[in-house]
């Protein structure tokens, strides 16, 4: 079995007296320590798409597995867990809490994690070892970026999601970021699942997943990656 796999998976919102088919029959796989890039326009289903891989949204028919175990119809307090223990995430907008120090920002991750890493340790990883101290905003943006990677990472995930990680930031800090993901994948063996519109992150997966209209178009392998650092866009 495939350590991700979605099969004929289906969301359907209620808007009025007419359905919204968001995900529309959708089947994928991906396999563990993969770095895979979602792709496609806006209004495509890739953010509810992480959204029911990240069980904070229930799909309404078909079935999700992540290294096994079924995430489609586990309960709620079951998903509490699930989303403790088992996903990390990161967001385009950091979503730090602004009164709490980098360190602390980690630490209050890690602290409700069955196997948290070090928070030091993990700052330090991510090259943020003198500042720790700081609050988000004595950080620029691409540092609270890092901070929240490395708040998802602590939590020492089976499986990293990232919804644009890029999308605020400039081309130089969003290309560190891009590194930092991927050697996270390589030198960690952690999963890592990044949503985005923009195709030019394609040559640095291991797998490209295209979706249009809540279905997947197109996946492509590649054999031989790209360095993030050499990504241009």
């Amino acid at each position: 079995m495939a350590f991700v796999e979605f099969a004929d998976v289906t969301k359907t919102y209620k808007m009025g007296s007419s359905e919204v088919h968001a995900l529309d029959g959708l089947s994928l796989t991906f396999e563990r320590g993969e770095f895979v890039v979602i792709v496609g326009p806006s209004g495509a289903g890739k953010t509810t798409l992480l959204n029911m891989l990240g069980g904070m949204d229930r799909c309404t028919s078909g079935t999700i597995t992540l290294d096994g175990r079924p995430v489609h119809n586990m309960s709620e307090r079951e998903l509490t867990l699930y989303r403790r223990h088992d996903v990390g995430f990161v967001f385009q907008f950091y979503n730090l809490v602004p009164n709490l120090t980098a360190l602390e920002n980690v630490e209050l991750a890690s602290q409700i994690s069955e196997h948290a890493l070090d928070p030091k340790g993990v700052l330090e990883q991510v090259g943020l070892r003198d500042r720790m101290d700081n609050f988000p905003a004595q950080l620029s943006g691409g540092e609270q970026q890092r901070v929240s990677i490395a708040r998802a990472i602590a939590k020492n995930p089976k499986l990293l999601l990232c919804d644009e990680p890029t999308g605020a930031l400039d081309f130089a800090t969003g290309r560190s970021v891009l590194e930092l993901l991927q050697r996270t994948c390589q030198e960690t063996g952690r999963t890592v699942v990044i949503i985005t519109h923009n195709q030019a992150f394609e040559a640095i997966a291991n797998r490209v997943i295209n979706v249009r209209e809540g279905r997947v178009s197109s996946i492509q392998t590649n054999a031989s990656p790209a360095r993030a650092d050499q990504l241009v866009w």
